[in-house]
C-alpha cells in the first residue's frame, strides 16, 4: 500500500509540475517583440480562441515588401528580378531588394485584379521598419547606350491643314538623346512603328517612321528609323491665344455651348 500512495503522488506531483510550465508563456522563436497585445494582470481565456498575445519579428535585417500588380504587368515580373522603392520615412533615398516570390492567388478588389509579389530586402542598418508604405518600381526590361526621344514627341500630332500655317511656326522642339539608359515598363521589348514629327525644310511637320521599343514612361527608345542624336523633333505646338477655340480645350474647360444657370441662394 505504501509503494502504490508512493507513485500516486509522484504522478499527481507530475501533472503539478506540467500544470506549472503552462504558466510560463515562451516564444517558439528567437526575435524582437514588435507589439504585445496583453496586460500584465488581464485574464486570458484559450477554450474560446487562441490569444495572440505578442508579435514578434524573427529579424529585423531582412525585410520583404508585399506589393501588388496589377495583371497586365504581371507577365514581366519573375522571381530573380531587380526592384527599387521608396518610404515616405526617408524623402530621396531609394532602396534596392529582389523578387523572392510571385504568389498565384489573384486579389479582386472592384473589378480590379492583382496578385502579390515579394521583394526581400537587406535591412542591416535597420531603417525600415515594419508597417511602412513602399513605392515599389521594379524594372523589367533594361537598354544600355540607347537612342531615345522624350514620350511627348510620339503624341504630338500636326494640326489641320486650315492651320498649319500659324501653328508650324510656334512649334516645341526637343532633342533625340543618346548614349543614355532606358528602363523599360511593362509594355516588353516589341517594336512598335510609330511617327515622329520633324520640321521640314519649309518649315512645315515632316513625319519619320521609327520602330519603338521599350519605355519607362518618359521616354522611349527606338530600335530602327531615319532618326539620330541631335535632332530636333516635335513634342508640341504654341498657338496664340485668340486662335484656340472651345473644342481645342480639355474636357471641362470652357463654355462649350452651355450658358451657366443662376440660382439664388439664401443666406
Amino acid at each position: 500500500m505504501a509503494g502504490a500512495q508512493v507513485k500516486q503522488a509522484e504522478a499527481a506531483l507530475n501533472a503539478a509540475e506540467l500544470e506549472l510550465k503552462y504558466t510560463v508563456i515562451r516564444s517558439p522563436v528567437n526575435g524582437i517583440v514588435v507589439a504585445r497585445n496583453v496586460e500584465v494582470g488581464q485574464t486570458i481565456a484559450a477554450s474560446f480562441a487562441t490569444p495572440n498575445l505578442f508579435l514578434i519579428a524573427l529579424d529585423l535585417t531582412k525585410m520583404q515588401v508585399d506589393t501588388n500588380v496589377s495583371e497586365s504587368d504581371i507577365g514581366g515580373i519573375a522571381e530573380g528580378k531587380e526592384a527599387t522603392f521608396t518610404v515616405d520615412a526617408y524623402p530621396g533615398y531609394q532602396f534596392a531588394g529582389t523578387i523572392r516570390q510571385v504568389r498565384l492567388a489573384p486579389i479582386n478588389v472592384q473589378n480590379v485584379v492583382t496578385y502579390n509579389v515579394v521583394v526581400s530586402v537587406d535591412n542591416q542598418d535597420l531603417r525600415l521598419k515594419p508597417g511602412m508604405t513602399a513605392n515599389v518600381s521594379i524594372a523589367v526590361a533594361q537598354r544600355e547606350a540607347v537612342l531615345k526621344v522624350p514620350n511627348a514627341a510620339l503624341r504630338f500630332t500636326p494640326p489641320t491643314a486650315d492651320k498649319a500655317d500659324r501653328a508650324t511656326s510656334g512649334g516645341k522642339p526637343a532633342k533625340v538623346k543618346g548614349g543614355g539608359q532606358a528602363a523599360g515598363a511593362s509594355k516588353g521589348a516589341t517594336a512598335l512603328s510609330r511617327t515622329v514629327w520633324t520640321e521640314g525644310p519649309a518649315g512645315d511637320p515632316a513625319p519619320i517612321q521609327v520602330q519603338t521599343g521599350i519605355s519607362d514612361g518618359l521616354a522611349t527608345e527606338i530600335v530602327s528609323g531615319e532618326l539620330s542624336e541631335g535632332m530636333s523633333v516635335i513634342v508640341g505646338v504654341d498657338r496664340p491665344k485668340g486662335d484656340r477655340s472651345g473644342k481645342d480645350l480639355p474636357p471641362g474647360f470652357g463654355s462649350g455651348g452651355q450658358k451657366g444657370s443662376s440660382r439664388n441662394r439664401g443666406l
